[in-house]
């Protein structure tokens, strides 16, 4: 189990199941999801694909939107991202 986290919030405001999906389907509905969003909140993606770690942290990058914590376990990799107040379109 790997766990990159910067203070875990115990909650999420949306959940998108991306498990079976792979590159770059696990972003780009992420990203549908995001859109939808209010600034702040609080975005929770499981995915399967062994990329979307990389994929992730690339969008949100270049997105500003901020990955609060990445775990993976039993082959399911969980983000939280939190939704950019002004994010840039890419």
């Amino acid at each position: 189990m790997t766990t990159t986290a910067t203070a875990r919030p115990a909650e999420f405001d949306q959940s998108l199941d991306a498990k079976g999906l792979n590159c770059p389907l696990p972003v780009l509905r992420a990203k549908v999801m995001l859109n939808r969003m209010h600034p702040g909140q609080i975005l929770r993606v499981e995915a399967t694909d062994p990329h979307a770690t990389v994929d992730f942290q690339a969008y949100c990058a270049r997105t500003g939107h901020e990955i609060l914590s990445v775990v993976e376990c039993g082959g399911t990799i969980e983000f939280l991202i939190r939704r950019a107040a002004t994010p840039v379109s890419i």
